[in-house]
């Protein structure tokens, strides 16, 4: 093993990579890049033993404030714009397919699978405005896509998503639908408001070193999924919202854009399509 510099450390580090175990092209790969990032990033600003030592506290403290119901790396990731990045890498857009965004910290699994139509509102706020989503789903094509699963899931008119809130029941504002057989969807639920994300604990530590504000534009979240197709992880954005051009975790995307008008039954509607992109399409992208 060679003598240890500043010249030759992040060499010697690279160089045991496969040393005492298998490493795949990819981990060598992805292992490679690391080091000399972070050994890049560490020269640059000449980080210094103390400051070492507190980034390692603080990413302690972000997995202790990880439970059930929040993930801070999730979050951390938000807030550095890594998540909508790789999500990019991940999903890249070709033709009429419908753009993906983040998932963020907050989506919980199986959500009540309810009828076309029905709402997700468990309970009602003063400052509530009803609203009714509703929209068709296409292949690359333009063909409807009958049997899509779409998962939704929205904060209250509070600001608070249902698992961060415990005045809320559980599931409220969540749930599962399934595309008709004209591709058709349609649920009733509340209009997003803007909100902060939690800028307590790490989170917040880390917009307060960046200078950033923990706010995020009102949107309804979604995950579309089908047999033979991508899923896509989206967010449909409230074009009139507060903080749309400034979006704390730099996730707003135009396409994703959509615009409410006064409603029938409900005070308020929104229509917004998707398309997907299927899996032998994005096979031959790649």
């Amino acid at each position: 093993m060679a003598k240890v510099t500043l010249d030759n450390i992040t060499d010697v580090v690279i160089a045991a990579l496969g040393r005492n175990g298998d490493v795949n092209d990819r981990q060598r790969e992805i292992m490679t890049s690391l080091i000399k990032h972070l050994h890049g990033f560490c020269k640059d600003v000449k980080l210094q033993h103390g400051e070492f030592i507190e980034g390692c506290e603080f990413l302690r403290r972000a997995g202790e404030t990880c439970d059930e119901n929040r993930q801070e790396f999730i979050l951390l990731g938000d807030i550095l714009g890594v998540e909508v990045l790789v999500d990019m890498l991940t999903n890249p857009v070709s033709g009429d397919v419908s753009e993906s965004t983040v998932l963020g910290p907050f989506y919980r699994e199986n959500p009540p699978a309810l009828p076309k139509g029905a709402s997700i509102i468990l309970k009602h706020f003063d400052n509530e405005e009803t609203a009714l989503y509703e929209g068709v789903v296409r292949d690359s094509e333009g063909n409807p896509l009958p049997g899509v699963m779409i998962d939704v899931w929205e904060d209250a008119p509070n600001g608070v998503y249902e698992n961060l809130d415990p005045d809320q029941p559980d599931y409220n504002l969540r749930g599962r639908f399934e595309t008709d057989e004209k591709g058709e969807y349609a649920f009733v639920a509340v209009r997003p408001v803007p909100y902060p994300i939690p800028d307590n604990e790490t989170a917040g530590e880390l917009l307060r070193y960046m200078g950033h504000h923990p706010n995020r534009p009102g949107h309804m979240h979604y995950i579309l999924s089908k047999d033979g197709y991508r899923p896509l992880i989206s967010q449909i954005y409230d074009g009139s919202s507060k903080w749309l051009d400034d979006d704390s975790v730099f996730a707003v995307k135009d396409s994703l854009v959509g615009h409410f008008e006064k409603g029938d039954e409900t005070d308020l509607k929104v229509t917004f399509d998707f398309s997907l992109k299927s899996e032998d399409a994005q096979v031959a992208a790649e």
